[in-house]
């Protein structure tokens, strides 16, 4: 059993039981959270699809902590001018154990 998920503007496949990083939520480690923007669900084969959601479908998770992804790098030149620029991003990240679909 499985089913696509929308979480913050992106769409993950879950099963139950699975760890997923998901962008920066709103919640403390330890708390649930339920996503409801569910965009399918398959059971053994019978897919169910929704248009564009699932009405009544619910997916349960806890967080379990947030973390940071590793360092980008963005270097910017223009040649021959004396331009240079450097900067650096980490993305933050919330890690969520799927409990129940």
């Amino acid at each position: 059993m499985y089913a696509v998920v929308d979480i913050a503007g992106k769409q993950f496949k879950v099963e139950k039981d699975q760890y997923l990083y998901t962008p920066r939520l709103d919640a403390k480690v330890g708390d649930s959270v339920t996503f409801d923007k569910v965009l399918l669900i398959d059971t053994d084969g019978a897919v169910k699809v929704g248009t564009p959601t699932i009405a009544g479908a619910t997916i349960s998770g806890k967080v379990l902590e947030h973390v940071k992804d590793g360092k980008v790098i963005i270097f910017k030149k223009k040649r021959r001018k004396g331009y240079a620029v450097k900067n650096g991003h980490r993305q933050q990240f919330t890690k969520v154990q799927i409990e129940s679909i």
